[in-house]
């Protein structure tokens, strides 16, 4: 066949290669699927979990930084308002605020430091070491419901690697 009679080559572009479709249909733009990305799926459980800890705790009952607070008073310790904020992950005007609903409250008292006059010393009340072993219960019984889905081999690894990671 002489080279006029061939038919001509025609070039093809490659074929575009479309976004892998997310879980809900929509494609992912750049290869980015939302839900497989940790901050979601972080944001996901925290939804997951606020529920549940509101519902089991029950109406009146301390939030989770408030109860995070009680946990680390619950030792019988003073610990100063600014301590016990880094012990809970908490940013000083939060623990502050923190701090101040569970006075009113009458779980905690604040304590001027007799070293240093410019910290307070926070320590549970009566009332809020009263308390301690009903929440400690409750919380206890939160965790199992939140890990509810996983086995318990997932829920000590879960819990593992999220202590890796902070």
């Amino acid at each position: 066949m002489s080279a006029e009679k061939r038919p001509a080559k025609v070039r093809r572009k490659p074929a575009a290669r479309s976004a892998p479709p997310e879980p809900d249909g929509i494609q992912a733009p750049f290869g980015y699927v939302l839900e497989e990305q940790y901050g979601f799926l972080l944001r996901r459980a925290q939804q997951r979990y606020l529920p549940l800890f509101q519902e089991m705790m029950g109406p009146g009952g301390p939030t989770p930084t408030q109860f995070a607070a009680l946990c680390k008073l619950a030792g019988g310790a003073e610990i100063s308002q600014n301590r016990l904020g880094r012990l809970t992950a908490m940013d000083p005007a939060t623990i502050k605020g923190v701090i101040g609903r569970l006075a009113e409250r009458g779980l905690v008292e604040r304590l001027p430091d007799p070293n240093d006059q410019r910290r307070l010393l926070i320590r549970l009340t009566e009332a809020g070491h009263a308390a301690m072993p009903e929440l400690f219960a409750k919380a206890k019984a939160i965790t199992i419901a939140a890990l509810e889905p996983l086995s318990p081999a997932e829920a000590r690894q879960i819990v593992a690697l999220l202590t890796r990671m902070s």
